[in-house]
């Protein structure tokens, strides 16, 4: 099975070595392309643009930071436009709103190609360990035979129907995360300055109700100060913005989620975007010393 794959960041770098490593074939691009080089030194070729990965592959996965750059891989210059045809699969992995999901897969349909969103739930460990959960809808035919390269990348995929569900369903998952993170990072700072330990603290969490691998995974790098990127904060509070933007739509008020985006902004306005979002936990620190 050969498989295009468009982005190689944090996410798109260990999901395209994965597949390489379970002898797909895999054609890779970045805007970067020098992030490339490392996979043809695996055996991988490398497309010079999206629209020269489309015209060679029969299926080809995006994984992109935004919705302005997923757009822009489809509608550009030298674009996914350009090539995609009748028979050949797009499959959109990045985190995006359903009205962008939608717009590129009527555009990928209008040209006789089949699409599939695909978004995950997970960051750099999981998708090293070819441990994300995918959250997929559209073209079902699509989903079926992308079924062995999802079980590569993932411990469970689903099928949610339309175009736009897997989208939603990614929005309210990371949505769900960013409000926990806040109320994790609170309750760390509020242990240290209440005089407790906040190891202890979060030995405590592990044994109860709220035992849950985020809290495991982030606790002790949070209290140690260290934040590196497993998923950008930049990109949660994107998610966020994206979540609020749905609750609006939906006429669901979200007032936790809100409050959690504030603090992402806060976060990204101190210089901390590129940090993990787990150091959301600066922006506690910074209040409590203010007040």
């Amino acid at each position: 099975m050969e498989i295009g794959f468009l982005g190689l960041g944090i996410m798109g770098k260990p999901m395209a070595m994965n597949l390489l490593r379970s002898d797909f074939k895999v054609t890779v691009w970045n805007r970067t392309l020098s992030k490339c080089d490392e996979f043809v030194r695996h055996g991988a070729s490398v497309g010079e643009t999206p629209a020269a990965v489309i015209k060679k592959c029969k299926y080809t996965i995006a994984m992109l930071s935004d919705p302005s750059a997923a757009l822009s891989v489809v509608f550009g210059k030298d674009g996914v436009l350009e090539q995609i045809c009748n028979g050949k699969g797009y499959i959109d992995m990045s985190t995006v709103d359903a009205d962008t999901s939608t717009k590129i897969s009527e555009a990928i349909t209008s040209k006789g190609g089949y699409f599939l969103e695909a978004p995950v739930s997970g960051s750099k460990k999981p998708a090293e360990d070819g441990q994300l959960v995918i959250v997929a809808a559209g073209e079902k035919a699509l989903y079926d035979e992308a079924i062995p390269a999802f079980d590569v990348l993932g411990k469970k995929s689903f099928f949610l129907g339309n175009v736009g569900n897997g989208a939603k369903m990614k929005l309210v998952v990371n949505m769900i995360m960013g409000s926990m993170m806040n109320a994790f990072a609170e309750g760390l700072e509020l242990a240290d300055k209440s005089g407790l330990n906040p190891e202890t603290l979060l030995d405590v969490l592990d044994l109860g109700a709220m035992a849950n691998p985020m809290f495991k995974l982030k606790g002790p790098s949070m209290i140690k100060n260290s934040y590196s990127p497993a998923f950008p904060l930049k990109h949660q509070q994107k998610d966020m913005r994206l979540a609020l933007a749905l609750g609006d739509e939906n006429a669901v008020s979200v007032p936790v989620a809100a409050a959690a985006n504030e603090a992402f902004k806060k976060a990204r306005s101190m210089g901390l975007g590129d940090l993990d979002f787990s150091a959301v936990y600066e922006t506690v620190k910074v209040l409590k010393h203010s007040s």
